[in-house]
């Protein structure tokens, strides 16, 4: 068997970046892009390289997941992720979960620790504490950007909508040397959402959904229409059917905005280690890493593209 070149491409977050944040954003996701993609060309599984790019954008308070998470109604951060393996299908999610710094970790443990897929709440708090992992107070990961949205959002004549259009859910997907494919998706979800809102990210099929025979795909944007178009699974039905990367993401993107009135972003590769990110919102930072080539980008249209050693030269620079 041929072995295939590994590929990674990362998202975080479609909506609105607001312009002081687009550096920040920029160097996160080529940052998350370089560290998935050092694994893979070490023989690193696709599910290592997508969590591991995921984990690093949770550590970043530019993206609504992990630290920098966005407050719910009572003020408090409530994390949502998942992860798949495109092998065999297995998939592991975790949804309303407090006080822990990687939720992405905990994601995984669900899907190789347990015989389950989502755990919730108080049983995932259990679950983390049973597997050792670390409980951080709340407040650690509550940023000033965070919190000062919240204020902003319980005013009276507020509108919690025109805030949300700046997200940040980050997602990874990749494809390893042995040709398997895996996603990863973490969210902090909605501003001052209902307290134990659940949006798409901890959905399979709707976050992200990964399968060898057709490709993996994490996506962004509103969840709650992105859950009524169950938009990852439709993206990978329209691969299977022959479209490529660009034109299933398309398509679905497109029949969500029409269907439902829905804007998201997603990022696609396929079994043959084609990708593609595409948004239906203003903005998405994205980045992908393939041939040993960085391709990255926030607008529209907007690609940069710099070899490996190059980015990797001026990360150490400090971006």
């Amino acid at each position: 068997l041929g072995r295939m070149k590994p590929v990674i491409v990362v998202h975080g977050g479609a909506g609105r970046i607001f312009k002081e944040r687009e550096e920040g954003c920029h160097a996160g996701v080529v940052r998350a892009a370089l560290r998935g993609y050092a694994l893979l060309k070490q023989g690193g599984s696709a599910v290592d390289a997508v969590e591991e790019a995921v984990r690093s954008m949770e550590d970043d308070p530019h993206f609504n997941a992990g630290c920098g998470s966005v407050l719910n109604e009572k003020g408090e951060v409530e994390m949502d992720a998942i992860i798949m393996d495109g092998k065999n299908l297995d998939s592991g999610a975790v949804s309303a979960v407090k006080c822990i710094a990687n939720p992405i970790k905990l994601a995984r443990l669900v899907m190789e620790k347990t015989k389950h897929m989502l755990l919730t709440d108080h049983g995932a708090h259990v679950f983390a504490q049973a597997m050792g992992i670390p409980e951080i107070p709340g407040e650690k990961l509550i940023t000033e950007r965070s919190r000062e949205r919240w204020k902003k959002n319980l005013e009276p004549d507020s509108n919690p909508g025109e805030f949300q259009k700046d997200l940040g859910t980050v997602g990874a997907v990749a494809i390893d040397s042995e040709g398997n494919v895996a996603c990863a998706t973490s969210t902090g979800g909605l501003s001052n959402k209902m307290i134990g809102r659940v949006g798409d990210t901890a959905c399979i099929g709707s976050g992200g959904y990964a399968d060898n025979h057709s490709g993996a795909t994490s996506t962004t944007g509103h969840g709650e229409s992105i859950m009524k178009v169950v938009l990852a699974r439709l993206i990978l039905y329209h691969m299977e059917q022959g479209m490529s990367p660009e034109e299933a993401a398309d398509t679905a993107l497109d029949y969500m905005k029409t269907r439902v009135g829905g804007l998201g972003g997603v990022i696609v590769v396929n079994k043959a280690g084609e990708w593609a990110a595409r948004f239906s919102t203003k903005q998405m930072s994205w980045a992908t890493v393939k041939d040993d080539n960085l391709h990255y980008g926030i607008y529209a249209g907007e690609k940069h593209i710099k070899s490996v050693d190059e980015a990797l030269a001026s990360e150490r620079k400090g971006f």
